[in-house]
């Protein structure tokens, strides 16, 4: 897992996984194996100080949607079973209550008196404590915490995140170019051998769901910048830079090949990057994962 407050743009998180698999420990365990399936997301794990607003009028919020992933254990189907229980329970009472079309608080009331709600307060700093002293210092230290709050003796105060995701790049000119070792076709495997496997499927004449707000933007400033990261962030190789008629670059999307990751909507130095539901329901076909 990538976290994606990464400050590298030359970082790719799909080329440190296929690396990751040559590490001593772990190649031994896939050697002789062959891929069967491919997919990726991006996962809500801010934590408790994350949770946003979860009713709106006519509508909730549950699950990986609101953000209940716990993130020290990679774990969040518990949680997102438990508040979908209790927003099911709130529902029911209004439907009881003929209160079409009203904020249902009813279930953030019980969501907040809930045992998901102990579970990821007790787990609340872990984040935090990642981002400000890195993966060694901070898993200790955010280990620290949490067996403190079990014991009710933890920091009295919650941690906020310093900053969002997509404000984390360094310029591209200091930071560390990263070379990546070319896959070996039988542990390692290129984007496009893997999104195979994925067996998306979009509609070619269907208008692109990746949307940008300004065109220009990739090229004039994430480009000379960060060198455009999306060229490196996303999994399923959609966005590319090529060259137009005259020379001059171009950012070209290949929307057909998403994977519904979402890295592009949260990653995108800018935010320039829009991500819309698709025509027709199309995307990948994540059976058997």
């Amino acid at each position: 897992m990538t976290h994606l407050d990464y400050d590298n743009p030359w970082l790719s998180p799909f080329d440190e996984f296929q690396r990751f698999k040559h590490h001593p420990a772990i190649r031994p365990m896939l050697e002789g194996g062959r891929p069967i399936g491919y997919g990726a997301r991006a996962i809500t794990a801010g934590g408790w100080q994350s949770v946003p607003n979860l009713v709106f009028p006519g509508g909730m919020l549950v699950g990986c949607a609101a953000g209940f992933v716990n993130l020290p254990r990679i774990k969040g189907s518990h949680n997102a079973i438990e508040s979908g229980i209790m927003a099911a329970d709130a529902l029911a009472k209004a439907v009881g209550e003929k209160a079409y079309g009203k904020r249902l608080n009813a279930y953030p009331d019980a969501l907040r008196a809930s045992r998901l709600a102990r579970e990821l307060k007790k787990v609340r700093n872990v984040k935090p404590l990642l981002e400000r002293f890195g993966t060694v210092l901070g898993s200790f230290l955010g280990a620290a915490d949490m067996w403190m709050r079990t014991l009710w003796l933890g920091l009295p105060f919650t941690l906020r995140h310093r900053k969002s995701d997509h404000a984390s790049l360094r310029a591209a000119d200091i930071s560390k170019k990263i070379e990546y070792p070319k896959p070996d076709g039988k542990i390692s495997f290129d984007r496009l051998t893997m999104l195979q496997l994925s067996a998306t499927n979009h509609e070619e004449n269907q208008p692109s769901h990746l949307t940008l707000r300004d065109a220009a933007i990739p090229t004039v400033y994430n480009l000379p910048h960060y060198a455009e990261p999306a060229q490196r962030y996303c999994p399923a190789g959609v966005y590319e830079i090529v060259p137009r008629e005259d020379g001059s670059p171009r950012l070209q999307i290949n929307a057909q090949n998403c994977v519904h990751c979402k890295t592009c909507d949260i990653k995108d130095p800018t935010q320039n990057i829009n991500w819309v539901v698709p025509e027709g329901g199309g995307g990948p076909n994540y059976s058997n994962m």
